[in-house]
């Protein structure tokens, strides 16, 4: 018997789920009914969903994930949406007020900007999944045609599906460490606190009561942060 290449080894390797999810476009649009593009295959691989839910990966994406699993070609289920060309974001600078909620929606990080400066798209880096258009107060986010009429595969490639994976997967961890910080911090705020109310000095019964209660409190918030950092240390 031949022994596995390595090629043959990591396709082995991989889950049905890795398998279609590889076969996805990423652009992280929820078209598709599901929060990401990893979300989706999962459901695919465990039979809560259907191949056909993918507008961006259109028909082409519909024929290469069937051919996968070993089932017959259907047609893009149109509640998802249909096959069109792509679109790219675009910000009017000049409208934006800088709420970063856009850049908070964008899933690849495909847009630049800071809080109270006006953003701008990167459009070698959006997926065109319009996630950021309808957070925006001030509608001057619109998603506009590319040079280009094709549409699904034939409108992306496999090197930007695996680029955008990629930003996807770092924002997201990104996201996951920002988080972190920001509970050890607040963590570390509430233990100062809790200290200074300890040696603060009461002299009447009605404001020990009141100290208490506030220390009970704040204790309370610790045990609970600490319970939630303890579980997701597992």
């Amino acid at each position: 018997m031949q022994p596995f290449s390595l090629n043959e080894y990591k396709a082995v390797a991989l889950t049905l789920a890795d398998q279609i999810n590889n076969l996805l476009p990423q652009t992280q649009c929820t078209k598709c009914g599901y929060p990401a593009c990893q979300a989706y295959a999962h459901a695919i691989a465990d039979d809560g969903a259907s191949y056909n839910q993918c507008p961006p990966g259109g028909q082409e994406g519909i024929n290469r994930l069937a051919k996968l699993l070993g089932k017959p070609l259907i047609p893009l289920n149109p509640a998802n949406g249909a096959e069109k060309p792509r679109t790219i974001a675009f910000i009017e600078e000049a409208a934006c007020i800088g709420c970063t909620l856009c850049i908070q929606a964008c899933p690849v990080d495909a847009i630049m900007g800071a809080n109270k400066q006006m953003h701008t798209v990167i459009p070698d880096l959006c997926t065109g999944c319009d996630l950021c258009v309808a957070p925006c107060p001030v509608d001057c986010i619109t998603m506009l045609p590319t040079a280009s009429t094709s549409t699904g595969w034939q409108a992306w490639s496999q090197e930007q599906a695996d680029s955008a994976k990629r930003r996807y997967k770092q924002r997201e961890q990104r996201l996951i460490q920002e988080n972190q910080e920001n509970e050890k911090r607040l963590l570390a705020k509430a233990h100062e606190k809790l200290k200074l109310l300890s040696l603060e000095a009461a002299e009447t019964q009605a404001e020990l009561d009141e100290k208490e209660r506030k220390k009970k409190i704040i204790a309370n918030a610790i045990l609970r942060a600490s319970t939630k950092k303890d579980i997701q240390a597992k």
